[in-house]
């Protein structure tokens, strides 16, 4: 429950953030995700890396990698996943994805997810701070990833 309220802590500090720039005419959205997963009654650590390729202002692509150490009673699971993002304000962005959760410990599985996602995006200097929420569909169950990337455009 510590975890928790640092995390909590961390996300409003983030949410009200001031200094803002625009990321101009970048293209290359890459970052580094740190959250929580939240499945099967269980609330684990999570981290990853994300990237997206944004078309235009509205348009992007891009690929997600995540890992929860402790998953699934310490086997541990990671994550993988496509998506297609829109984008309907310059902070705001909707994700859509594909991929697959793969399970580790004595019996290694992997299954398909799909998962959907928002953040909103507040940009300092050269960097942007994302607070983000995705639940991913796994064979009729759901996680909740929430979290907050921390972004370089470029």
């Amino acid at each position: 429950m510590k975890s928790f309220l640092k995390f909590a802590l961390y996300l409003s500090i983030a949410l009200n953030t001031t200094g803002v720039f625009a990321a101009g005419n970048s293209h290359h959205f890459p970052g580094v995700f740190v959250g929580y997963t939240h499945a099967q009654s269980e609330t684990e650590f999570t981290y990853g890396f994300e990237y997206e390729y944004k078309f235009n202002q509205s348009w992007g692509v891009g690929a997600i990698y995540e890992k929860v150490d402790d998953a699934h009673h310490g086997d541990g699971v990671s994550v993988k996943v496509a998506k297609l993002f829109y984008h309907p304000t310059s902070n705001l962005r909707f994700g859509i994805g594909f991929g697959e959760e793969k399970i580790g410990g004595y019996h290694p599985h992997t299954e398909d997810l799909y998962r959907i996602s928002a953040s909103y995006e507040h940009h300092v200097g050269q960097f942007g701070i994302a607070p983000t929420i995705a639940v991913d569909f796994i064979d009729g169950e759901e996680a909740y990833v929430f979290g907050i990337a921390l972004v370089r455009p470029f």
